[in-house]
């Protein structure tokens, strides 16, 4: 009778500590819904900005799919192209418009062309003004009317039309900017959202194992940065560059969406890729896994760092699947050698003490 008196309270006792983790998740999973939503809400606050620094790969990459690589031939064999900026008061030339322009009550339509002199306003500031008159179907514009573009050197030009993307629906841009900032939120998030991921593991550690709280979020931090960038600097521009080559034949009409999927996608995956120098660290300390246990591994890890290569490369080629393999089968090397330099065997706290 008292044996089976026993055995119901350990399990009453298991039951309420299931029951314990529970709360503990539940708690952790509000924690981290409110830091979402702080991050979101000043991520939202500059989401034009995180915008404009996305779409910059894009751009460039449109910009150069569109350009057709012709050499200037002159007369002299000395005529250079220059900026805008290059250019000096009362000089003259032909503007087109690449899109569509209001001015005033008119609309420009893109191809359009005008006389335009470079001059100043009453206040001193120079600009590029019309020097004729120009005929819309509603209205005629006349000479000096500021047109829109920036002379100085260090202004950063708006994308012109071939360097855009394109929206099919008008709630679209909205979702796009509640996009942007829900990934730049979790991304600004990552190192309380870690926290937040050992507070909840740490009671099944022993206390000495717990003090790897603070080189393991420092590590997985500085490790996610390094993903996301080296997805945006290194690995996505010759993707999308490929990409685009595909459609040479074909007019280039990109929806930013798909667009803004397909880079936020790649970075993410990239920076938690790049989590494993940090996770490794962990083990090894604990003393899960060993630099000999990943050495003898390294075979299975080869064919899953390929299939995870061909899941996360937006192309199906090899030259760019091998260009997202590389940087893990690097980073798997380097996780062996630091198994290796920090690994050791698991001991319990009296184990330690004595």
């Amino acid at each position: 009778m008292e044996l089976i008196e026993t055995d119901k309270e350990q399990e009453l006792e298991a039951q309420m500590s299931f029951l314990e983790h529970l709360d503990e998740l539940r708690k952790r999973l509000v924690n981290v819904v409110i830091i979402v939503v702080v991050a979101f809400m000043l991520c939202w606050i500059v989401s034009d900005k995180i915008y404009d620094f996305l779409s910059v790969p894009i751009r460039q990459a449109l910009s150069e799919a569109e350009r057709r690589d012709l050499p200037i031939q002159g007369i002299t064999g000395g005529e250079k192209i220059l900026p805008l900026s290059s250019l000096k008061e009362g000089e003259k030339g032909r503007y087109v418009f690449d899109r569509s322009t209001t001015l005033g009550i008119s609309v420009v339509q893109p191809g359009t062309s005008v006389l335009a002199v470079v001059a100043k306003d009453g206040q001193g500031n120079s600009g590029l003004y019309t020097n004729e008159p120009i005929y819309t179907n509603n209205a005629v514009i006349p000479p000096g009317v500021r047109l829109p573009v920036e002379l100085a050197a260090d202004v950063k030009n708006e994308p012109n039309a071939e360097e855009r993307m394109i929206v099919t629906t008008a709630v679209e841009p909205f979702t796009l900017y509640v996009t942007v900032s829900l990934y730049a939120a979790i991304a600004l998030s990552i190192p309380l959202l870690l926290w937040q991921t050992w507070g909840f593991i740490s009671p099944a550690l022993y206390k000495h194992e717990r003090s790897y709280v603070t080189p393991f979020i420092g590590l997985s931090t500085i490790s996610f940065v390094l993903g996301a960038a080296f997805a945006y600097y290194i690995l996505f521009p010759p993707a999308v560059r490929y990409l685009l080559g595909l459609g040479e034949d074909f007019r280039l009409l990109l929806r930013a969406t798909d667009y803004f999927d397909f880079i936020t996608l790649i970075m993410l995956a990239m920076g938690i890729i790049f989590q494993m120098p940090a996770v490794t660290y962990v083990l090894a300390r604990i003393g899960i896994i060993s630099a000999d246990l990943l050495a003898r591994s390294w075979k299975l890890a080869l064919v899953i760092i390929l299939i995870i290569a061909a899941v996360v490369s937006p192309t199906g080629d090899i030259p760019n699947m091998l260009l997202f393999a590389a940087p893990m089968i690097v980073l798997y090397i380097f996780s062996i050698g630091i198994a290796w330099f920090f690994g050791r065997k698991r001991k319990t706290d009296e184990e330690i003490k004595t």
